[in-house]
């Protein structure tokens, strides 16, 4: 056990930081303080000594140097059982520190905000604050190094069960969380450098940082261990950052599924719903309000939607939620839920509800990670861009299909391929998923389409390789189509629609999903 004498505070967040102040004089702990937190401490009436008292030397270089002295780093890292290193500290006058409760400069705040300058950022690069966090947790064994606010009352609590003492167990945990924060810390600097590399898209060497939220039931299958981890990075309108308003813990499907779900409304300006099975759509419409867009998702595939999760790109409203409340579903993912329909959900208390917070467009400049063993495939996020889109048939399309066309088109991307999508009125009324044989996909959407299909328009995430997949779709009905092509029957493809007088759209783009 280490008897707590002396701290060092010197922290950005200053969440918690006076009452854990206030807790240490209470145990007689002499604190010192630099800078900002000096300032906070002493307004709030704690009994508080300058570094540069200590030190005998003052800030200099806008606070670019104050820690950096040997009475500092000196009375952190010096060893409690080497005698030659207490002789050491008595020579030169230097006291122990015990105690470090150090957090960084804002770095990942200061770059993530719009406009910001590389001189802005350069400046928020914290160098002696990392210096004391590694100083002190390589020195765990006679030091406690505190980095994360959220311990304080942890420690506060430990400090009055143990008379004003830290178990060595306590020092050796803090220690480990000190140095995962000075390597995001670190991590996120070489991340922004690297980014301001124009001619650079992916660097020469990657390194991400999650932090682990939850220990899960299990993964995909009860035999199986998992957990979720949460990239340290800020990601926002995210899973990973959903706030939790009610329901049973997530499990590993439910966590992947939701993502699936959620890609899909992210697309959409108008109201959109997307109702999700093993991360396939199985009901995806737009409404003029959001409960028609989950009222026609539904309808879509009552059948599957049972035990669905859901995601729409607007606020839950009351309505909406009485519509929900008719069927068993998993998890709903929404911006947010107003407090009459969490009123009304709550009469199903296990429905898991998740608030991304309110989103404008999809964003286009996130990286997509995907793990194999002992690698990882990195790619720009797959964003639909329309630029080449034109008409290949004799037959023009006409507007409303094409109003149909393009959503089909953008929900097809977030299919697993082999894929295909019927749609009517924004409404996708059949979807054949993650087939071998592009054209079985097609049999499997007009069988779940059946009478929806006549007057459907179709959309295929990849090229029909031959005419049958758009001969079997004409003949059940479908009246437009919309696909990349290139494929080396194209011109066959073309007149196979031809000879049903039906127009079909290249889009000059493929979205495999695997």
């Amino acid at each position: 056990m280490i008897k707590i004498k002396r701290a060092l505070l010197s922290v950005s967040d200053k969440s918690g930081l006076v009452e854990l102040a206030k807790k240490l004089m209470g145990f007689g702990v002499e604190i010192i303080s630099t800078g900002g937190t000096l300032k906070t401490l002493k307004e709030a009436g704690v009994t508080v000594t300058a570094v540069s008292e200590v030190t005998g030397f003052p800030e200099i270089m806008d606070g670019r140097v104050k820690t950096l002295h040997p009475h500092i780093h000196g009375g952190i890292l010096a060893r409690r059982d080497r005698p030659e290193h207490l002789e050491t500290l008595k020579e030169k006058g230097i006291s122990l520190i015990d105690l470090v409760v150090v957090n960084l400069y804002p770095f990942q705040k200061t770059v993530a905000k719009p406009g910001t300058t590389l001189e802005e950022a350069i400046e928020n690069i914290d160098i002696g604050g990392p210096s004391m966090v590694r100083s002190a947790a390589k020195n765990y064994q006679g030091v406690a190094i505190v980095t994360n606010p959220q311990r304080y009352e942890e420690i506060i609590q430990e400090l009055e069960r143990q008379d004003g003492a830290l178990s060595l167990a306590t020092r050796f945990s803090l220690a480990k969380e000190a140095f995962f924060h000075t390597a995001q810390y670190d991590l996120a600097i070489s991340n922004y450098l690297s980014g301001l590399e124009e001619e650079v898209d992916f660097p020469q060497e990657l390194v991400l940082a999650y932090q682990k939220v939850d220990d899960l039931r299990y993964g995909e299958n009860p035999h199986q261990k998992a957990a979720f981890y949460r990239e340290t990075k800020e990601a926002k309108f995210s899973v990973a950052r959903a706030c939790q308003k009610q329901g049973k813990e997530l499990s590993f499907n439910n966590l992947v599924d939701l993502e699936a779900a959620l890609e899909i409304v992210k697309d959409f300006s108008e109201p959109m719903v997307a109702i999700i099975k093993h991360t396939n759509p199985c009901g995806a419409a737009c409404g003029e309000t959001i409960k028609e867009a989950y009222r026609k998702a539904y309808d879509a595939d009552p059948l599957s939607a049972f035990g669905g999760i859901v995601a729409l790109n607007k606020e839950v409203d009351k309505d909406t939620a009485e519509e929900m409340v008719k069927t068993f579903l998993e998890a709903v993912i929404a911006p947010d839920f107003t407090a009459e329909a969490l009123e009304v959900l709550a009469a199903k208390p296990n429905l898991r509800l998740l608030a991304t917070g309110a989103w404008e467009t999809n964003p286009q400049d996130q990286l997509e990670y995907k793990f194999i063993l002992g690698g990882l495939l990195v790619q720009s996020k797959d964003c639909i861009q329309l630029a080449n889109l034109k008409t290949v048939t004799k037959e023009a399309v006409k507007q409303a299909d094409l109003d149909d066309l393009l959503f089909a088109w953008k929900v097809v991307k977030n299919v697993k391929s082999n894929a295909i999508v019927l749609a009517k009125n924004k409404q996708a009324v059949g979807v054949g998923a993650g087939q071998m044989s592009r054209v079985e996909s097609v049999k499997i959407a007009l069988s779940k389409a059946k009478d929806k299909a006549k007057g459907s328009v179709l959309a295929s995430d990849a090229f029909f390789p031959f005419p049958d997949g758009v001969e079997i779709a004409a003949e059940g009905g479908v009246v437009a189509f919309i696909q990349p092509g290139g494929s080396n029957n194209d011109d066959k493809v073309i007149a196979a629609v031809d000879k049903y007088n039906l127009p079909m759209v290249f889009t000059g783009e493929r979205h495999f999903k695997h």
